[in-house]
């Protein structure tokens, strides 16, 4: 598939993630810059993961069509992405965790942050305690995740955000969900 092809899968999709929870409007950008920075290719195919409601209501996390992708590169996968917003002060941040084939976490990133104080969660070292995580542990904010001097609220809140998506990738993990791609 030819690099336009994949850039207008990766807009369509975008799109509908923009509309849908009104991310602002240089987040596909920033997806598509952070993902061809850790894949090292712009050369990647984006299918959106669907969950059924009955079973997306059992999740601490919602799942749609619209915030958790397989990421594919020459039909193979490779990993998979997800990007959702989670509470601050006084806004919302937006982040992206992207995972290996194998459902661990391979990198997170805070793309927006729109508070004064706290934005110290986007540091790559304090982000970097994600990586290698699975749903097989629980996070807590000062015991297993450090604190943030300034951004205690920001940084519980990212800590709560992935406990939640973790153990909800589990749980879809459990279902067989991942197979059927």
């Amino acid at each position: 598939m030819n690099r336009k092809k994949v850039w207008f899968l990766f807009l369509c999709s975008a799109m509908l993630l923009n509309l849908s929870f009104g991310i602002a409007d240089f987040l596909p950008k920033r997806v598509f810059k952070e993902l061809s920075k850790v894949f090292e290719t712009e050369q990647f195919v984006l299918q959106p993961i669907k969950v059924e409601p009955e079973l997306n209501a059992q999740l601490p996390q919602k799942i749609s069509g619209e915030n958790l992708y397989q990421i594919s590169i020459q039909k193979h996968t490779v990993g998979y992405v997800f990007f959702d917003q989670a509470m601050s002060k006084t806004a919302q941040f937006d982040y992206l965790v992207i995972f290996n084939k194998d459902l661990t976490v391979r990198q997170t990133k805070i793309l927006v942050y729109r508070e004064e104080y706290g934005g110290e969660i986007g540091s790559r070292r304090w982000l970097s305690q994600f990586d290698g995580k699975s749903g097989d542990e629980t996070l807590e904010y000062q015991k297993n995740i450090d604190a943030i001097s300034g951004a205690t609220i920001s940084a519980r809140s990212m800590t709560i955000a992935m406990n939640n998506l973790l153990k909800s990738i589990t749980i879809l993990k459990q279902k067989h969900l991942f197979d059927e791609l």
